[in-house]
């Protein structure tokens, strides 16, 4: 592995939050100020065919990369927050299901972040005060 593809797992790996290519970049420049972006992107790509890193692929969002420890994902569908959430796994259920070997599974759970559903409350609060 070289030593990009080190510090990169590193950064993965030791983020709190699910970052995408471009916080990466930003990060690894800070311990090597030549480091191009194709770099960056080539190595997230062999890391993640590797199965060292998830990547979580969101419509109308760049793609973003997580360590491999056992987790699922809950994805705001109003403003894309991506938070994590441990279920109880389900490898031994899907496998029962199918004939192939089961690698890895993925499971995205979408729903509507606090936030947004306060921010929903208050808009339909004002469009409510508009009409009278």
């Amino acid at each position: 592995m070289t030593k990009n593809a080190r510090y990169i797992l590193e950064i993965i790996n030791e983020s709190k939050s699910h970052l995408t290519a471009e916080q990466i970049y930003l990060l690894l420049k800070e311990k090597n100020r030549t480091i191009a972006q194709a770099t960056v992107y080539n190595n997230l790509s062999c890391l993640y065919q590797q199965g060292l890193i998830r990547k979580i692929s969101v419509e109308g969002q760049p793609d973003r990369y997580d360590n491999v420890i056992r987790h699922d994902h809950l994805i705001c569908r109003k403003c894309g927050k991506i938070s994590d959430i441990t279920l109880k796994d389900l490898t031994a259920i899907l496998q029962s299901q199918i004939s192939v070997p089961i690698l890895s599974y993925d499971l995205k759970i979408n729903y509507i972040c606090n936030t947004c559903l306060e921010q929903e409350r208050t808009d339909h609060h004002e469009n409510t005060k508009k009409s009278f």
